[in-house]
C-alpha cells in the first residue's frame, strides 16, 4: 500500500509517536535507523505526520535530540510532516528552541511541526544535566511558553531576537495528558495534543477543558485536537495479544523497580507469571489498544468518539521490527473505516 492510499485518505488523519525504542539486544544506533525506516514507510502509507519525544538517560529510548532527528526524517521524507512529540521546554532556554525550530522551518517550509511538553523527560540526575533546577523553575511554564511564542512574533524594538524564527514559524502545539495542560492550550489558542497512551482515563476531562478554555488566535481559529494512542496491530487478534506480552512484561517490571528494554515476544510468553503478576498486568493493560484490524478498527473508533478528535497518532511499542512495520500497515489499512466525530 503506496501513495495515496491508506491513512492519507481518510477524514480522520492518522499519524506515528515514534520514541525510537531500543529493544532488548539492539543498540540507539539500529533504533535510530529504524525509525528512518518507519519514517519512510508512513509517508509512503498516507500518514500525516511523524513525531518524535526527547528523553534523557532513559536506557530503552534512543530519541534524545529531537531537533537534530527532526532535520534527518525531513531529509529522508518527501512530504511527510515531522516534528517533536515533544520538546520539553523547562529543559532548555526558550530562545534556542525558536533558533532550532525557526532553521528547521527555513529548510522544510510546511513541513515541522513543534510540540511541547513540561515533563521532566528522564530520572532527576539526568534533567539536572540537561538544565539545572533553578534556570529549569525560574519561570513558570506558561511564562517560559510565552517567551518562546514572542521570539516567533518580536516586537519591533524586541532587544533580542532569534533571527531564523521569524518569518519561520512552524505549528506549535501544546502536549499534555491532564486538564490543566488543556486548560493552558485552549488559553492560548494553541492546537492540543492529548496523550492517551499515558493517562487514557484523563481524556474526556482534558477534552472538555480545552474547548472550554479555547481562545482564538493566530496559531488556530478553532480547536484542533490529536489524541496519541498506543496500538498493536497484527493479522487476528491472538497474534497482537502475543506481541502485546513485550510491553505487558516491560510495564510489570517498571512496577516492580526493574527498569528493562523491551523484551521479546518469546521471552516474554516464557516469563513464570504469578496470579499477582497477571492481575497487575491485567490493571494497566487498557491503554495499549491491540488485536486484528476490525478489533483495532472499533477500538480506535471509540477514542474517536469519546473525545472528538480529528487525528489519531498511533505509538506502537513492538520488538520486531517487521512486526512493527505490519502494524503500520495494517492501521493504514483500516483509515477508510474511522469516522470523523459526528458523523456516521
Amino acid at each position: 500500500m503506496t501513495g495515496t492510499a491508506g491513512a492519507r485518505r481518510a477524514g480522520v488523519r492518522l499519524s506515528v509517536l515514534d520514541t525510537s525504542p531500543i529493544v532488548e539486544g539492539a543498540t540507539a544506533r539500529q533504533a535510530l535507523h529504524r525509525t528512518v525506516d518507519l519514517a519512510r514507510l508512513a509517508e509512503g502509507l498516507g500518514f500525516h505526520r511523524y513525531w518524535v519525544p526527547e528523553h534523557h538517560s532513559m536506557r530503552g529510548v534512543a530519541s534524545s535530540a529531537p531537533a537534530v532527528l527532526i532535520g534527518h526524517l525531513a531529509n529522508a521524507t518527501r512530504r511527510l510532516r515531522v516534528g517533536a512529540g515533544g520538546v520539553l521546554l523547562p529543559n532548555h532556554a526558550p530562545i534556542v528552541i525558536a533558533e532550532q525550530f525557526g532553521t528547521l522551518e527555513a529548510f522544510h517550509p510546511g513541513r515541522i511541526d513543534l510540540g511541547l511538553g513540561r515533563a521532566p523527560g528522564g530520572p532527576p540526575a539526568a534533567v539536572d544535566a540537561v538544565r539545572g533546577e533553578p534556570e529549569r523553575t525560574a519561570k513558570p511554564f506558561a511564562g517560559q511558553l510565552g517567551e518562546l511564542l514572542g521570539y516567533f512574533a518580536p516586537a519591533e524594538d524586541a532587544r533580542v531576537t532569534a533571527i531564523p524564527a521569524i518569518g519561520n514559524a512552524p505549528p506549535i502545539w501544546l502536549l499534555g495528558s491532564s486538564p490543566a495542560s488543556a486548560q493552558l492550550a485552549g488559553e492560548r489558542g494553541l492546537p492540543y495534543a492529548f496523550a492517551h497512551h499515558l493517562r487514557p482515563a484523563n481524556a474526556v476531562e482534558a477534552v472538555r477543558a480545552y474547548h472550554a478554555a479555547f481562545r482564538p488566535s493566530v496559531h488556530a481559529a478553532a480547536p484542533v485536537l490529536l489524541v496519541s494512542v498506543s496500538v498493536i496491530a497484527a493479522d487476528t487478534d491472538e497474534r497482537a495479544e502475543w506481541l502485546a506480552g513485550s510491553t505487558r512484561l516491560k510495564v510489570l517490571s517498571r512496577v516492580r523497580g526493574n527498569r528493562i528494554r523491551l523484551p521479546s515476544p518469546e521471552d516474554a510468553a516464557a516469563y513464570p507469571y504469578t496470579d499477582d503478576d497477571r492481575a497487575e498486568i491485567a490493571a494497566r493493560s487498557g491503554s495499549v489498544l491491540t488485536g486484528s484490524p476490525e478489533t483495532v478498527a472499533k477500538n480506535l473508533q471509540t477514542v474517536l468518539d469519546d473525545t472528538g478528535a480529528g487525528e489519531l497518532m498511533v505509538t506502537t511499542p513492538v520488538y520486531h521490527h517487521a512486526d512493527r512495520r505490519r502494524s503500520y500497515e495494517l492501521v493504514a489499512g483500516i483509515a477508510d473505516r474511522l469516522r470523523p466525530p459526528g458523523k456516521d
